[in-house]
């Protein structure tokens, strides 16, 4: 599709001299583009659709990159990227090696910082306003915070530490939206405060005067502060920002450009800390991510597997359990959709708890319920639980409280890449006292971990992968059907136990296929699939009647090397006895598994099932 101005635009100086009766129609051609594209490759396009005026009036009004545009959930950067030279790459959005679906510094320097999780983006662009007041430099620095991100607790302790004289700018972009509908007091907050044109122009017009009377201005302006927020407080709403000592622009239209264009100039002209508050419509433009924001929040290229995932499974079995104990309750970090939990929220409202984008009040909240005698199960992204890492170790495991931790999406995210990739949750609970730790591959056995989770007094971890049950692990490790207990699960060709791998988790199926392979090649081998990782010594106990004459087994971990499973289990048998010579680990070794090339992920770890079965051959 050819588009008459976008075409026109390869960098932020083509759209400055762009004339401005033509922006609405090049806001137009934005949209039309952003819905071709992510139609053909996946992308999270309901937030992008929303922020498309904004974005223009931010690279019209300020001078990327020597202006520092920092973007809070780096997911609502694709227009972003569109106006900074990358929009012949994004036939590769979200694919390995190719256009990233959030921020990346690598990928250009209109990219001033990467981020991937929410609420960061005060905290870097406060980092970059104070550099450049240290080094002298004459630049703005712009936080764009989005989907919810203020419910997020580190943006408030970033948003504590500005200090007025800063060119720092932060734009609260308030769609309503996180992932999920956002939760919590602040959040109503924003959706109710306003604050009038008048006042700010009275506070500049008084400020403007008193600075021009001789000698006086400076300290008359001190002596009347006191009476200047009195006289605030009686004819205009108190405001959290500008209690704080921070200007305070808003609320406005986020989707009228022209209103947007103004905010900028005028904190722009201001020159100091400022806070501009947008109210934006997520999905704006077109129809059906307008009326259903969530379900266009982030959209799928290719057609989506006909079984339910694990985290639909998950949502289906805490509600069969809950009917039946009322001290059951669910908790999300405003991922109640993505981790299945919708259902439970119409059902069970009263046990219901979106705290926000915030996991580590998350973990410590779920403590605080465990303490109390409720059994809460706490749904957490695998590379969301790494932020509340302090709350695993010091408010649940030193205190042996059972809190359930779900970890969805555990599993290299192929899409969106590096910071979204669960490989470090295993190594990060290895390592911490008290956790039993769950790694089912099939719906039954999820199921089964659950109820075994739900009777145990120890905190617990249960992962799975964002897909669904696998036919072919099924085939092979389940003939008979799910167990009645969980441990591990086997399957040997032709009686073969002198070649084995032994793994866990969502690469299972590649395991299975390079079984296949081998066996095609005459070579018999067996799978040992673990589903109960953790206590590690009675996995260690489980296998050792498997290996202990095997000739060569390979371990195949889904995750760091460091510190994972396959080094943890090993230890474990080494103490039974096992000679551990023949035992080898094929896992992501000291890598964020983030190649700058377009290839298949697996194979260039060396995770393909090719490139497993080679190990026997």
């Amino acid at each position: 599709m050819e588009y008459k101005l976008l075409d026109k635009i390869n960098s932020p100086e083509d759209l400055k001299a762009l004339d401005e009766k033509d922006i609405k129609p090049l806001a137009e051609e934005i949209r039309a583009f952003l819905i071709e594209n992510t139609e053909m490759t996946g992308g999270h396009l309901a937030s992008n659709l929303g922020v498309v005026e904004l974005t223009l009036a931010l690279h019209r009004v300020f001078d990327s990159p020597r202006d520092h545009i920092i973007f809070d959930v780096g997911h609502q950067s694709y227009v972003h990227k569109i106006l900074t030279g990358r929009k012949s790459e994004f036939d590769s959005l979200r694919q390995t090696g190719g256009l990233s679906g959030f921020t990346s510094m690598k990928e250009s320097p209109h990219d001033a910082f990467g981020a991937g999780h929410s609420s960061t983006s005060v905290s870097a662009a406060l980092g970059f306003a104070e550099a450049d007041l240290l080094k002298k430099n004459k630049a703005f620095t712009v936080a764009v915070m989005g989907d919810g991100a203020f419910t997020g607790g580190m943006a408030h302790e970033a948003i504590n530490n500005c200090r007025p004289e800063l060119t720092l700018i932060i734009i609260l972009n308030d769609n309503g939206m996180s992932i999920s509908v956002h939760k919590g007091m602040f959040a109503g907050y924003l959706s109710r405060v306003r604050f009038s044109r008048g006042y700010r122009r009275w506070k500049r017009g008084t400020k403007s005067v008193i600075h021009k009377i001789p000698l006086l201005g400076r300290g008359l302006e001190a002596t009347l502060s006191f009476f200047k927020n009195r006289i605030k407080n009686m004819f205009f709403s108190p405001n959290y920002f500008e209690d704080l000592g921070l200007y305070y622009i808003g609320a406005i239209d986020g989707n009228d450009y022209k209103k947007v264009e103004s905010a900028l100039l005028e904190a722009k002209a201001l020159g100091e800390c400022t806070i501009i508050h947008i109210k934006t419509k997520k999905g704006k433009g077109y129809e059906p991510a307008e009326k259903n924001p969530d379900n266009f929040h982030s959209v799928s290229g290719g057609a989506l597997a006909e079984k339910p995932h694990f985290s639909k499974i998950f949502g289906e079995k805490l509600m069969e359990i809950a009917e039946n104990d009322e001290s059951v309750v669910a908790v999300t970090a405003a991922m109640g959709i993505g981790t299945g939990l919708s259902e439970f929220e119409k059902k069970f409202p009263e046990r219901y708890f979106d705290v926000g984008i915030a996991e580590q009040h998350a973990l410590t909240f779920s403590a605080g319920l465990a303490a109390s005698g409720i059994k809460p199960f706490v749904a957490i992204y695998s590379t969301f639980l790494q932020r509340g890492y302090d709350s695993i170790i010091h408010d649940i495991a030193l205190q042996g409280l059972p809190v359930k931790i779900m970890i969805d999406r555990a599993s290299l995210a192929l899409s969106d890449g590096a910071t979204h990739h669960g490989i470090f949750d295993v190594a990060m609970l290895s390592h911490v006292p008290h956790f039993e730790l769950y790694s089912p591959i099939t719906r039954d056995t999820l199921r089964l971990a659950i109820d075994e989770a739900k009777n145990s007094n120890n905190p617990v971890a249960i992962r799975y992968p964002n897909a669904a049950e696998d036919e072919g692990v099924l085939e092979a490790l389940y003939k008979n059907g799910a167990p009645k207990s969980l441990g591990i699960a086997a399957s040997f060709n032709a009686g073969e136990r002198n070649k084995m791998f032994i793994t866990y988790g969502s690469i299972t199926p590649k395991v299975v296929e390079a079984m296949k392979i081998l066996e095609e090649k005459g070579i018999s081998t067996g799978v040992i699939a673990i589903e109960r990782l953790r206590p590690y010594k009675n996995t260690a106990e489980l296998i050792l009647p498997y290996i202990k004459d095997a000739e060569k087994i390979v371990f195949v971990e889904e995750g760091i090397k460091n510190g994972g499973a396959a080094e943890a289990l090993r230890e474990e048998l080494t103490a039974l006895g096992y000679d551990n010579k023949n035992y080898n680990i094929v896992a992501i070794d000291d890598s964020f598994a983030s190649p700058n090339e377009r290839v298949d992920l697996y194979d260039w770890l060396g995770m393909s099932p090719e490139a497993l079965s080679k190990h026997f051959i």
